[in-house]
This record gives structure tokens, C-alpha cells and sequence, in this order.
């Protein structure tokens, strides 16, 4: 009935659908494919492709369709919120990631250096995008994206179609996790707020011993120098607590199934 069409009945177009629902659902909140910088005709090419290519893979878990239109709608959009409940974990680090590079980069005087960023559409902080742009290349070369690909399979076995619910630990552990990203932005951001608060120590005392000097005018050099210093010193740090909250994704997306199967 449909030659040009990989699928033999036109109801399987309807979970084809579905599956392009969860896609979606994913895809647009990883930060590397989801964000601004990717042309919508893009992401549209990578869902539907990707949707192509997993639908043979899941098509056995998929369970019977109903057939009004008001279910199919409530059905699609349970799909897009568990697509988006899964990109939700890979968004708290780079949120995180984004946070100390704005708390470093106001502490080392780039407030108003804020730089009109064409990936976001906003102004964003210069030492945030810097930061973002280190974050997705750790994150692509660690090969994370492979576990949100094997999580979507592991999503139909785990949450069925249609599953997706709020419950009390679902909540609990949204609100853990997104709290994380203030501990997360801390952790990454300590060195660089421990050597600009010994700088600002150390401004401070000359200030009392020579009156005449300005240190207001010798703080911005100082402080600029020194945090580009901390940061090129501190760099392997700054990717070994990244690595780990990497890391800790795949026991997170295991926590987030449970809960959304339960």
C-alpha cells in the first residue's frame, strides 16, 4: 500500500510517529544537538533520520495504538516528555558549566565584556561559552552521546509506550539533580575563586600601605592575568570533575527509568 515507505501497514506510521516523538523529545534537550546554534532544518533532518534508524530496533516493544485522535495526542506528548526527562541529565552539567563561567568570568572583571553570542541569541558571558565549547568537546570525546543513543532503545524496554507519569520520586530526584548545578558550578569554579580572593586579599593590604597607588586601575590587569593563569594550571582539574559527572549519567539515566517505569 505504501512501496515508498519502509513500513507494510499504514498503522505503523502512527508508532513511527511516536518514535519521532520521544526523538524529539531528546534531541532538543541535549545541548549539543538541541541547541540554538543548530539550524531547525537540521534538527528536523537528525530526529527523522535517527527515528529511521531506531524504529526497526524498538518496533517489538512498541505495544497496540489506540485509535482516537485525542488519545494519540495525549500519547505523543507523554513520548516528547520522556525524551525530554532523559535529556534533562546531560542539561544540569552543561547548566553548571554555564553557571562558573559566568561566576568566574564577573569575578575576573567580565561583566560588561559580555559578548553577543550567535549560538544562544543572548548575550552570554565570554569565559561561559569558552567553558561550554571545552564541556561538549569533553563530552563527544568521552563518547557520552553513544549513551543517550543506547538509552533510547533501553527507554522502550524499561518505560513502554505511554508510560511516562509523575509520581513523588520522580520529583524528589528532578529536584536533586537540578540542585546539583550549584555544587557542580562551585566545585569547578573553586580554584579561581580561591586565587581572585588571595588577589583581592593582597590588593587590599597594598591599598592601606600605599594610599597614592590606584589600586582599582591595577585590579582588572591583575585579576584578567591571573584567573587566565589559574584556568590554563587548573584545566586538568577542571575536565577530571567534568569526566566524573559524566560518568555518574549513565547511573542517573538507570535512577530516572525506574522511576519512570514504576
Amino acid at each position: 500500500m505504501f512501496p515508498l515507505l519502509p513500513f507494510p501497514e499504514p498503522s505503523e506510521i502512527i508508532l513511527f510517529t511516536l518514535v519521532i516523538g520521544r526523538m524529539a523529545g531528546l534531541f532538543t534537550a541535549i545541548p549539543l544537538f538541541g541547541g540554538k546554534g543548530v539550524p531547525s532544518r537540521v534538527k528536523v533532518a537528525i530526529i527523522f533520520t535517527m527515528a529511521l534508524v531506531f524504529f526497526p530496533v524498538v518496533r517489538s516493544y512498541l505495544p497496540a495504538i489506540p485509535t482516537d485522535v485525542l488519545s494519540l495526542g495525549l500519547l505523543v506528548g507523554r513520548e516528547v516528555l520522556v525524551g525530554l526527562s532523559m535529556g534533562l541529565l546531560s542539561q544540569v552539567v552543561f547548566s553548571a558549566v554555564e553557571f562558573c563561567g559566568q561566576f568566574i568570568g564577573m569575578q575576573m572583571g567580565f561583566t560588561t565584556a559580555s559578548m553577543f553570542d550567535p549560538t544562544m541569541g543572548t548575550q552570554t558571558a565570554v569565559l561561559s561559552v569558552l567553558e561550554n565549547l571545552l564541556a561538549t568537546l569533553l563530552f563527544m570525546t568521552l563518547g557520552m552521546h553513544h549513551l543517550f543513543l543506547n538509552a533510547i532503545i533501553e527507554s522502550y524496554r524499561v518505560v513502554p509506550l505511554g508510560a511516562w507519569h509523575v509520581n513523588g520520586a520522580l520529583l524528589a530526584f528532578v529536584v536533586s539533580t537540578t540542585g546539583g548545578i550549584f555544587t557542580l558550578a562551585i566545585k569547578l569554579a573553586a580554584p579561581l575563586m580561591a586565587s581572585l580572593l588571595a588577589a583581592t586579599v593582597s590588593l587590599g593590604v597594598m591599598a592601606r600601605i600605599f594610599p597614592q597607588m590606584n589600586i582599582f586601575m591595577m585590579s582588572f590587569p591583575l585579576n584578567i592575568g591571573l584567573g587566565f593563569i589559574v584556568l590554563g594550571i587548573t584545566a586538568k582539574v577542571f575536565f577530571h570533575t567534568l569526566s566524573n559527572s559524566f560518568a555518574n549519567l549513565s547511573q542517573q539515566m538507570s535512577i530516572l527509568f525506574r522511576l519512570l517505569g514504576a
